[in-house]
């Protein structure tokens, strides 16, 4: 791991670990959870601090900063608050145990009732770090303002009141490469596929890939689909005549309106945001266990029953 040799996929734990536990603390569930392992922990002779969020979407406090020496960040939600940890981490990010106290859950696949199980087999360290795909938008105005964000799932970039389309310029390495005409345009990590791209009919990108997806939101032309692309080359997006509520929206929050000639570029970022795995819960198991696939799977399992249904 990234922070030290205190967790090693591999070898089981030799000192105490540095834990910590976020979340909205505000709900009952989160609190509980956090009380008990935290407890869990303790006792067996590891640190950990609790910092657990008094604001209503369970935004750890900005000026709380995670602490540097920490070696598991262990977040209590969805993936909302998954997004949300590796925003407050920033450009310092830390191996992250994604507990499902939420809905969906794409990141934050360990299900409560497992988390106890989880870390017992990360501190035996039977666990995989997964690195992922971080980007920076920078938002360009024409009087050389710069706007940047630090984002995980996606930048959308969308059409807005009055809800006309509009024309988005891409350019790739400096070359034009396509003027979208559509509500909007989502870039999505392949950790975002699962997200808004997937709402939008885009494709399913193995997390762990170094790519980036462009998604058109309901095109003019039909022959604009999605591309896929490195992470490795430069993308520069303008809106030439945007709507008077277009705006750009990184991990669903709105970063700014757009203006004419404002110019945003997307590259990737150079810390990486990092999930740990344990045996139980891997990719293929969350995309069967989240999108109901596998019916062929599940037939697979169920024993078969002899002379007939």
């Amino acid at each position: 791991m990234a922070n030290g040799p205190r967790l090693r996929a591999g070898h089981a734990a030799a000192h105490p670990v540095r834990f910590v536990i976020v979340g909205a603390g505000k709900l009952a569930p989160v609190a509980e959870e956090s009380h008990l392992l935290a407890t869990m922990l303790r006792h067996a002779g590891h640190t950990v601090h609790e910092c657990l969020s008094t604001a209503d979407d369970g935004t750890p406090t900005p000026a709380t900063a995670c602490p540097a020496d920490a070696d598991l960040v262990v977040v209590l939600g969805g993936d909302g608050s998954i997004l949300r940890t590796a925003r407050w981490m920033g450009y310092h990010q830390v191996p992250v145990l994604g507990v499902n106290l939420g809905r969906l859950g794409f990141l934050a696949d360990v299900p409560r009732a497992d988390a106890r199980l989880a870390l017992e087999e990360i501190l035996a360290g039977r666990f995989r770090p997964v690195d992922h795909l971080m980007f920076e938008t920078d938002i360009v105005r024409t009087d050389g303002t710069l706007l940047r964000e630090l984002g995980l799932n996606e930048t959308s970039i969308l059409a807005g009141p009055p809800f006309s389309m509009i024309e988005i310029r891409l350019d790739v390495d400096g070359e034009p490469a396509t003027t979208y005409r559509a509500d909007g345009l989502i870039i999505s990590t392949p950790v975002g596929s699962t997200a808004y791209n997937l709402s939008a009919g885009g494709p399913i990108i193995r997390k762990d890939l170094d790519a980036f997806v462009f998604t058109p939101l309901n095109p003019h032309t039909l022959t604009n689909r999605t591309v896929v692309d490195s992470a490795s080359r430069a993308y520069e997006i303008v809106v030439p005549d945007p709507n008077i509520g277009s705006a750009c929206v990184v991990d669903g929050r709105v970063i700014t309106p757009l203006a004419a000639g404002d110019r945003i570029l997307i590259r990737r970022a150079e810390p990486r945001f990092t999930l740990v795995e344990t045996g139980r819960h891997g990719y293929y198991r969350t995309l069967r266990d989240k999108l109901a696939w596998g019916g062929g799977l599940r037939a697979a399992e169920r024993p078969t029953s002899r002379g007939g249904a």
